[in-house]
């Protein structure tokens, strides 16, 4: 049959050559940078992991294979006392209990030892107090984010990695920030120009933290896929070909606790896009809106004897549990989003919770309630657990 006749006065317009193949500078053949933590075990963003200190002695201590700073932001937040607390409970009563049994007199010895030996090199001190650790606890806290500044934080990290043992270097520091969208990108710009400076020894990667329930008038915007696409579209640039003095620093998200289907499905939906831009999520954050009574009165409502605000510690763990798995399910279903690393986090306090988390599918596993409970030497009764079986 005869092809039908051309109109022979429109033009002929030859086909559009192929694309070019993709080269090892695209962005599409630069992976984004991975993490590379062990043993897989590290605290979260958390009070905890406020201070030069607390950083000094998380870092020092041998079974953390990195270190999570608070949540900061440029300017610092305006932590207020009063406003600003956390209780820890028996999960079975919902009464609160002691942070340790000797926590006011554990303070002391420190401030003790402190005067009397150079602390901080070793960890040493921390170790010296393992106090009598308490099962399983939760925690609520209305906590807001880190009073110290993020270039405060940064300063920290140049003057540990003058300070602290060469075998401490190793040790990945996952910088946490928030903030609003032009507040992160910035964030980010100063963690890679540090990343690359020679006075951080310390691989740094950032996790922006969109998640917390404890911000008024300010939901958390992980919820939300049309904020969570906006803040992936113009904070997070697509990684490039790096050279050795501008390796790129490895970004993750850190996510609040799914409830149902739907929200999993928009996560993703919204992850898609921008999956390149991504090394890791951290999974989950507290649970917002629940309360503790803090006295055995029989008062009612929100008087000063309850504290209000997001939940953690092991009421959360079956949560966490469930959305690390679900997360990690639809993950390796999508192209896109396969080669992300799931910082798994909720209720892990001992051997058994580590396990847990990693058979959930956990790369990586968190904890911030068990670390403000029994302190540092959770992570050494963890290891101690799975006997360095990571």
């Amino acid at each position: 049959m005869a092809p039908p006749e051309q109109d022979a006065a429109a033009p002929h317009h030859p086909p559009p050559p192929p694309p070019p193949p993709l080269t090892t500078t695209t962005a599409a053949a630069t992976p984004p940078p991975k993490l590379r933590i062990h043993p897989p075990l590290l605290n979260t963003a958390c009070p905890w992991a406020t201070s030069e200190a607390d950083l000094a002695a998380l870092l020092s201590c041998a079974a953390t294979g990195a270190v999570t700073t608070r949540t900061s932001l440029l300017g610092g937040f305006a932590h207020d006392d009063a406003a600003h607390r956390f209780v820890l409970f028996d999960p079975a009563t919902a009464t609160p209990v002691a942070r340790r049994a000797a926590d006011a007199k554990e303070e002391e010895e420190k401030k003790k030892k402190e005067e009397e030996e150079d602390v901080g090199l070793d960890g040493s001190t921390q170790a010296a107090h393992p106090g009598a650790l308490l099962p399983a606890v939760g925690s609520v806290n209305s906590l807001g984010y880190s009073p110290v500044t993020l270039d405060e934080y940064l300063a920290m990290l140049a003057r540990l990695s003058a300070s602290l043992p060469a075998r401490t270097h190793r040790k990945t520091v996952i910088v946490s920030v928030t903030g609003d969208a032009t507040a992160v990108a910035s964030c980010h710009g100063r963690i890679t120009a540090a990343a690359a400076a020679p006075a951080i020894r310390f691989p740094l990667a950032m996790e922006v933290n969109l998640s917390c329930p404890n911000i008024p008038s300010a939901p958390p915007p992980a919820y939300s896929p049309s904020q969570l696409d906006a803040y992936l579209a113009a904070l997070l640039p697509t990684p490039t070909s790096a050279s050795a003095s501008t390796a790129p620093v490895a970004v993750g998200l850190k996510l609040p606790p799914l409830t149902y289907d739907t929200q999993f499905a928009d996560l993703v939906d919204a992850l898609r896009p921008h999956g390149r831009k991504l090394s890791f999520v951290t999974a989950t954050n507290t649970l917002g809106s629940c309360m503790v009574f803090e006295d055995d009165g029989d008062g009612n409502g929100d008087g000063a004897a309850s504290l209000r605000g997001g939940m953690a510690g092991a009421p959360l763990h079956p949560l966490a549990l469930g959305n690390v798995s679900s997360l990690r399910r639809l993950f390796d279903q999508s192209d896109e989003l396969r080669h992300l690393d799931i910082i798994g986090v909720g209720g892990v306090s001992d051997g058994n919770g580590y396990r847990r988390m990693r058979r959930a599918g956990a790369a990586i596993v968190g904890l911030a309630t068990g670390l403000g409970s029994q302190g540092v030497a959770v992570f050494d009764a963890i290891e101690n657990d799975v006997a360095s079986q990571w």
